[in-house]
């Protein structure tokens, strides 16, 4: 196990130079000019305009540009943005709101979508089944800026049950709604996906042994049935972080919540290079960690994984 954990982390090498290559590449093609934008559209001299480009190495071609990136990322370098401020100074200050935000999208989807799931699964075409499959497919299909304004006018507006944005300062619970909305999409799929394995598993030969050896119900559920069924759970919520993380832009717009997501946002628009794949470079990290935790989990699920 602990030499398939250290393949993991080597590979985590490629990943992160092939993201970051990409990320840079994309940003350096994109139209309009950086320092067009720095200056709002107004006119500089060319003197300024010199030193800004020779400032940010706007100057130089792409491969000198990334390559100069990945050395100053080696020393903890990751840059400054167009307003002067470390770029690893502003994503300390936006990304532990981002992560509060995704952790409590996921034990959202996690705890409801599972446990919905599971109910679901073992009274598949019943009454119960059939009204969370609708539910679910109406959440999917609504998009989610959709879902992030209605709950946001009915909740927070209407209700007053949660503000209706959080602004700065953004505590656990002024979080709670946003994380509703970035969550209700996966908690669909992660309700469709445990009703599923549940009823496929529910039938199965080693599920009837186990009944027919006199094991109650319940432990033949908990131990069997459920062990086997959210191992395709796991897997899709430890990838599904990373994609909370990276999706938070929509929903951190309607709620205006100063997270990782808005900082992304603005460093595209903007034409930041250094903000834009650095924050994807920590994307990438949580990605790779979240599945290296999976990877984990299934030892746990699985005795055949552990004793492999």
């Amino acid at each position: 196990m602990l030499t398939y954990m250290l393949k993991r982390l080597l590979q985590m090498i490629p990943v992160f130079l092939g993201a970051t290559l990409l990320v840079y590449f994309l940003v350096f093609s994109m139209s309009g000019d950086p320092i067009a934008a720095l200056s709002g559209g107004k006119p500089m001299s060319d003197a300024v305009e010199a030193q800004l480009r020779a400032q940010y190495n706007l100057d130089q071609p792409f491969w000198i540009q990334y390559g100069l990136y990945l050395k100053n990322l080696l020393t903890l370098d990751l840059g400054v943005t167009f307003s002067g401020r470390e770029v690893s100074d502003v994503i300390a200050q936006a990304f532990p709101v981002t992560a509060r935000l995704a952790v409590l999208a996921l034990a959202i989807e996690a705890v409801f979508g599972v446990t919905f799931g599971v109910i679901a699964g073992l009274r598949k075409g019943g009454i119960f089944d059939s009204t969370v499959l609708v539910v679910s497919l109406v959440v999917i299909a609504v998009p989610t800026f959709v879902l992030g304004y209605v709950l946001q006018y009915v909740v927070g507006v209407k209700l007053q049950w949660a503000s209706p944005t959080v602004g700065a300062g953004a505590s656990w619970g002024d979080l709670m709604l946003p994380a509703v909305v970035l969550g209700l999409v996966s908690f669909a799929y992660v309700l469709r996906l445990t009703r599923t394995s549940i009823a496929e598993n529910i039938s199965a030969d080693y599920v009837r042994t186990a009944s027919a050896k006199g094991i109650s119900r319940t432990r033949v559920i908990v131990v069997h049935v459920m062990r086997n069924s959210l191992i395709p759970v796991v897997t899709f919520l430890g990838a599904d972080l990373g994609m909370l993380m990276g999706g938070a832009i929509v929903t951190e717009g309607v709620f205006n919540v100063p997270g990782i997501g808005r900082l992304l946002f603005s460093a595209i628009q903007k034409g930041e290079s250094a903000t834009v794949v650095a924050v994807v470079s920590i994307l990438v990290l949580v990605f790779v960690v979240a599945n290296l935790f999976v990877d984990m989990i299934y030892a746990l699920l699985d005795p055949r994984i552990r004793y492999a």
